[in-house]
């Protein structure tokens, strides 16, 4: 292996995401919870993932599902106890998987006990936890910042005749993590569920922790996210960052994954970077999600593979041998991936060709609930049966733009709900999500031809593909930490790269059309002299060191 490629566990293991209240209900109550998940560890730990990463699982009203945290120590009513919680992470280490947890400190619950006693008074001990100031004159608000989920990132308390920041809802109120207390309360917490055996966390919007001294307008207006210049990379990200890294998580044998909008290869070297500064040891960023947008899949654009290759690209070359990839096409926040980037008519093809273009680079993969079973949008036909409160406030605004209408269409394509709709894990009754009468959210009914059960004894199923490419990856160091060479890069239609590794090469080749498009091997590559090792297609002829590509084909060469 080159000297430049260090070995970890976190960079050889497949992590898989659970969205705990649509994975699998327990109890009956419509609601997924911890029981669900522990009745499911032996189907997680069968597709050869080696993780699990929670999303929120903390008490919380739920106005952004977890996101917006009331008790850091605590595990929401809805989806069981403390003592369920340690059922689970116990029965996950038995099975050689590791827990990761969602760390959620750039903001609160606004029924968080500190933020409710914050609103006490100036003079409280706890006012400073959080964003606090005063209007200007003639009843404006402190600057002109809009929130991430839309309008106004500044809410009134009449009692205090003060406003409190919040760069998401208002019932997501800032913390201030230039008070050293609340630093010191972020420490506790990571000792808290370290302690309790937890493996690593993953950060959520960590890179928004910093703001620049005295909050100062922004001379841009945008009516979403006025003024992210100002704290997407605050004056003090580092420091805080490594203060919570020597503090606390050099002390366990613990991986941390940020995420942070707006991240770059640049930027996330500053953080991500291995040596002794290093902060974390892997960003989630967005660019990748911005091959049918621009910045948020709301502001929709034709797909652009061309874009969507040089994102990869750059991010495998300027991260190699210095900094690790993380990888994902599918989570809580995105619609799903096939309705993106694939295609509804070829549904098979495209998701086992959309696995295997992002999970043979460099990189540890993340596999979304559903997303190993090709589970797709689920266009619902008001805006008052979403639930996602990002989805409600931008359908509003879009809505005075374009009008309800095309507003409405925008939500089928962008909205975050469209990735929390239930499980399908069988053609049961609601999916076999819940035996309530009523599950908590709308059950996309394709459900009878696309659930796990279906697909389990099927060998060419989307679901049997994953464990197949997760069993490969595991097994083939190149797919690991080979490098990585893009190939046909003026291609509007395939993907093409090869991975390099101690003599070893590995050749991967997807088609992003349904139209037949032809290929030949680059260079230096003899397709007849490898070993076809994935394909989503049964017959794989070659003719000249080529064949003709079929709607959504991906194959996969190595040569050991």
């Amino acid at each position: 292996m080159g000297e430049d490629i260090k070995r970890a566990w976190y960079k050889e293991m497949a992590v898989y995401q659970v969205w705990p209240r649509s994975f699998c209900d327990g109890n009956g109550d419509g609601i997924g919870d911890l029981k669900g998940i522990l009745s499911k560890l032996d189907y997680i730990k069968s597709l050869g993932v080696d993780a699990i990463w929670f999303s929120p699982l903390y008490k919380s009203p739920q106005k952004d599902y977890g996101y917006d945290i009331a008790d850091y120590r605590d595990i929401a009513p809805e989806y069981g106890t403390m003592d369920d919680f340690k059922a689970v992470l116990n029965g996950a280490h038995e099975r050689g998987l590791r827990v990761i947890m969602d760390l959620v400190v750039n903001h609160t619950s606004d029924q968080h006990q500190w933020f409710l006693e914050s609103k006490k008074g100036d003079d409280n001990p706890y006012h400073d936890y959080y964003y606090w100031r005063k209007g200007k004159s003639h009843g404006r608000k402190p600057n002109n910042w809009m929130s991430t989920f839309g309008g106004d990132a500044w809410e009134y308390d009449a009692g205090l005749d003060e406003y409190y920041l919040h760069l998401f809802a208002k019932e997501q109120p800032d913390l201030n993590m230039d008070n050293p207390k609340v630093r010191e309360e972020v420490k506790d917490i990571m000792r808290f569920w370290l302690d309790m055996g937890v493996d690593g966390f993953r950060e959520d919007v960590i890179t928004f922790i910093s703001k620049d001294e005295g909050l100062p307008s922004s001379p841009y207006w945008f009516p979403i996210g006025t003024g992210i210049e100002h704290y997407v990379h605050g004056p003090h990200l580092d420091e805080y960052l490594m203060e919570f890294k020597n503090d606390v998580l050099s002390k366990y044998d613990c991986m941390t994954v940020g995420e942070a909008p707006m991240m770059t290869p640049k930027k996330a070297l500053m953080h991500i970077k291995e040596g002794p500064g290093q902060q974390l040891n892997m960003m989630f960023h967005f660019q990748h999600m911005e091959a049918d947008c621009m910045f948020v899949s709301w502001v929709k654009l034709p797909f652009n593979l061309k874009k969507l290759k040089k994102v990869y690209t750059n991010w495998q070359h300027q991260l190699y041998g210095k900094a690790w990839n993380a990888l994902y096409i599918e989570n809580h926040d995105q619609p799903r991936i096939v309705n993106r980037y694939g295609s509804l008519e070829y549904r098979e093809q495209s998701a086992k060709m959309l696995a295997v273009m992002y999970m043979c680079q460099s990189g540890t993969p993340f596999v979304y609930q559903g997303q190993e079973i090709g589970m797709t949008n689920n266009a619902l036909p008001d805006i008052n049966m979403y639930e996602d409160i990002s989805t409600k406030n931008v359908y509003g605004i879009a809505s005075k733009i374009f009008g309800k209408k095309k507003a409405m269409e925008l939500a089928h394509y962008a909205s975050r709900d469209n990735g929390r709709t239930p499980v399908q894990w069988s053609d049961a009754p609601n999916a076999g999500f819940t035996t309530a009468e009523k599950p908590w959210f709308y059950i996309n009914p394709n459900y009878k031809q696309i659930n796990v059960a279906a697909q389990e004894n099927d060998p060419d199923s989307i679901l049997n593909f994953y464990r197949k490419l997760i069993k490969f990856r595991k097994e083939h160091d190149v797919c690991i930490y080979g490098t990585y060479e893009e190939h046909y890069h003026e291609s509007s239609n395939l993907f093409c790269y090869s991975r390099y590794l101690d003599g070893k090469k590995m050749l991967v080749v997807c088609s992003f059309t349904d139209k037949a498009v032809a290929f030949n091997a680059p260079e230096g590559f003899d397709l007849a002299a490898g070993q076809l090792v994935l394909n989503n297609y049964n017959t794989t002829g070659i003719i000249n060191n080529g064949f003709t590509m079929r709607p959504y084909e991906t194959r996969v060469y190595l040569w050991e």
